[in-house]
């Protein structure tokens, strides 16, 4: 056996699986198991910007191979056929070149929507999430149009290699300033919402998603990288509006909003499920796995929407919600043998908390620092609760999956 292909075949692996967005679970665990199925005893060791991975041959030799992960993006569709690359290795076990030459063929043959779904994927996803949080039909339209912004904003900036935390600032500002254009024109009629719901596409729903699963996994070090991440890309988001509503109170004075639209259940429903298919796009998925991750982004709203009517507080309705979500995930997962990342990260994120990263922007800069502290601290909060959900749910999956597999002791 050609133990250097074997490693290039097992690095390369994991770090496609990095580039796509996996969590850092998922990319040791495939290493692992690829290098196991062919009975090589292999050390792996993966952070969200580096994989190195050491091997040891039965001759003795110790080989090691490392990898720099740089800015990756959010492409669930190439997690999914790179983990079924990985279960097909550890069954099949062709030969490592052989191997090696599927993964090229993976590599050539992932989808990718061209740019006129992606753009839809930003106006639906903005223009939904808008609905959602009381914006009116007008004000959906005008969400649109600053989520094909931020869409072509990322587009542009993704080719120039710009660094994530300005780019977030630039496309934050640009919406924003936008959204407060057309409530001035009297286009929209609640600023709030439009921004609102544009700014959703900003929310790093992937990095929160993959931060909890790597603490899941034991991965602290993974998981505050990405916590951290999540903390600065958050800050740029704030950043950039606030910029944003400072430049339109100077210009045009406050750009007040008129109440938001209380919709009933199923429109507001309809509207999540339109900005859950948005988001399916966005981070391209393909096929029976978009329309499934949508549905499962309308049963976490509808069951978020129930508790509130029942007249539960709003962290016991994240954690329900959160529950359901997670709980969908999961059994996806396993009935459709893919990562169960993938329905996650779309099924939560009409909880994240973008109207709260919002709101708490603008009492800072408004410099009412009670309302500042009360709805960060409510906004820590809500991601808190979804943290714990999460942990709760994967945590039961994993004991549940693992103790029927173990073998009773002789």
């Amino acid at each position: 056996m050609d133990y250097n292909i074997l490693l290039d075949l097992a690095t390369d692996l994991g770090y496609e699986l990095a580039m796509s967005g996996a969590e850092t679970s998922r990319v040791e665990e495939s290493v692992s198991r690829v290098l196991q199925s062919y009975g090589v005893q292999s050390e792996v060791f993966a952070i969200p910007n580096c994989l190195t991975v050491s091997i040891e041959t039965p001759e003795g030799t110790l080989m090691t191979r490392m990898r720099r992960i740089g800015y990756h993006g959010n492409d669930l569709d190439r997690v999914e056929r790179y983990s079924g690359l990985s279960r097909s290795i550890c069954t099949q076990r062709p030969s490592p070149a052989e191997a090696h030459a599927q993964l090229s063929q993976v590599n050539e043959s992932c989808r990718h929507y061209g740019l006129l779904i992606n753009l839809l994927g930003h106006f639906l996803g903005a223009a939904g999430f808008c609905i959602i949080f009381g914006g009116c039909f007008f004000d959906a339209m005008c969400s649109g149009f600053c989520g094909l912004i931020v869409g072509l904003i990322n587009r542009f900036t993704d080719r120039l290699h710009v660094n994530p935390f300005f780019q977030v600032i630039t496309a934050s500002f640009a919406m924003a300033l936008t959204a407060y254009c057309f409530r001035i024109t009297g286009l929209a009629h609640n600023a709030d919402a439009v921004t609102i719901g544009t700014l959703m596409l900003l929310v790093p729903g992937l990095l929160f998603t993959n931060a909890m699963r790597d603490i899941i996994s034991g991965d602290t070090n993974s998981g505050t990288n990405r916590i951290v991440q999540v903390l600065l890309i958050a800050a740029a988001i704030a950043l950039g509006t606030a910029i944003a509503w400072k430049t339109a109170s100077t210009i045009w004075f406050d750009p007040t909003s008129e109440p938001s639209v209380d919709y009933g259940l199923i429109i507001s429903c309809l509207g999540c499920l339109a900005g859950c298919l948005g988001f399916a796009l966005f981070y391209n998925i393909h096929g029976k796995g978009a329309f499934l991750c949508t549905l499962g982004g309308g049963l976490t709203w509808l069951v978020y929407c129930l508790c509130m009517e029942a007249g539960y507080r709003i962290l016991v309705a994240f954690f329900f919600a959160t529950i359901a979500a997670s709980i969908y995930a999961e059994t996806m997962a396993r009935i459709r043998k893919c990562p169960a990342l993938i329905y996650l990260v779309v099924a939560i994120f009409p909880l994240l908390p973008g109207a709260g990263i919002y709101y708490t922007m603008r009492y800072a800069v408004e410099g009412d620092m009670n309302m500042f502290l009360h709805k960060g601290m409510q906004t820590a909060a809500e991601a808190g609760v979804m943290a714990v959900a999460i942990l709760l749910v994967s945590t039961i999956f994993r004991l549940w999956h693992v103790r029927p597999n173990q073998k009773s002791p002789k």
